[in-house]
């Protein structure tokens, strides 16, 4: 897992890069938040959607919800770029849909948008 610390707009974010999958369950969540606070400051996050589980995006796991609960109890905010159009569920796409309509969880299709939208998203 690699992190980058960007500061854009006065705002510290961390983005969390590499091949690995990051994200598998509720403590790996809050694993990387406190990582990316002790290393970076930030409580802002962009990650590529290769680096989280499938599950993940399988509502009926639980994992979307237990790791976006953690990352509100952190006050973290979290975007997470990449292509979501291969997923056919309804629910998933209307999950997605509400996040993007929120202040702290993002999904879209690039980096820059994902930091775009984390710079935007109120504190």
């Amino acid at each position: 897992m690699n992190i980058e610390h960007l500061t854009e707009h006065g705002m510290d974010i961390a983005i969390i890069s590499g091949g690995e999958n990051v994200l598998v369950d509720a403590s790996s969540a809050l694993d990387l938040a406190m990582t990316v606070k002790y290393q970076t400051g930030a409580a802002r996050i962009v990650m590529d959607k290769a680096g989280i589980s499938e599950d993940f995006f399988r509502l009926g796991t639980g994992l979307a919800g237990e790791v976006l609960q953690k990352f509100i109890n952190y006050q973290i905010k979290f975007a997470v770029y990449g292509d979501f159009s291969s997923y056919t569920s309804k629910p998933l796409k209307d999950f997605l849909y509400e996040s993007n309509q929120g202040k702290d969880f993002f999904f879209v299709s690039s980096r820059e948008e994902a930091i775009q939208k984390l710079t935007q998203a109120p504190s």
